[in-house]
């Protein structure tokens, strides 16, 4: 089973929305978890917007809680999906340097905006554009 580890800056908005995208298109041949860099959000639920967002998109987000990167999560996932450059060199500075491999932009050459403090349309678009990026990830939907 594929193990893959979604990270935005707080857990709260695309990362937690790209682990279930994930989830939804790779189905038992995947685990995905999510994480952020900072704890603000830790143990909370996503933010309500991005979870409007998922429901748009037949997938339920209701369940997340929050939670923050560790270097065991690293270890874990056999890739390390970063939701922006700059989550991508935090991520890369918090590594022991074991797991350089595994690291990598979500969406090659590309950040997917955070929505954060935007408008539903900015939620919405980004989640669209976090779903098509599954493709990338986990080949054609199933079934």
């Amino acid at each position: 089973m594929r193990k893959i580890l979604t990270v935005c800056l707080g857990n709260y908005c695309r990362s937690p929305f790209a682990q279930v995208a994930l989830t939804r298109r790779g189905g038992a041949a995947v685990t995905v978890r999510s994480a952020g860099l900072i704890g603000k959000w830790q143990d909370q639920p996503a933010n309500p917007s991005m979870i409007n967002a998922a429901r748009r998109l037949g997938l339920d987000l209701t369940h997340h809680r929050g939670q923050q990167i560790t270097p065991e999560d690293l270890a874990w996932a056999d890739d390390v999906l970063a939701m922006d450059a700059a989550v991508l060199d935090t991520v890369r500075a918090i590594d022991d340097g074991h797991n350089t491999h595994k690291l990598r932009l979500y969406l090659p050459g590309r950040d997917v905006p955070d929505p954060m403090s935007q408008d539903e349309t900015a939620f919405n678009d980004c989640a669209v554009l976090i779903e098509a990026g599954t493709a990338l990830h986990i080949g054609r939907r199933r079934p």
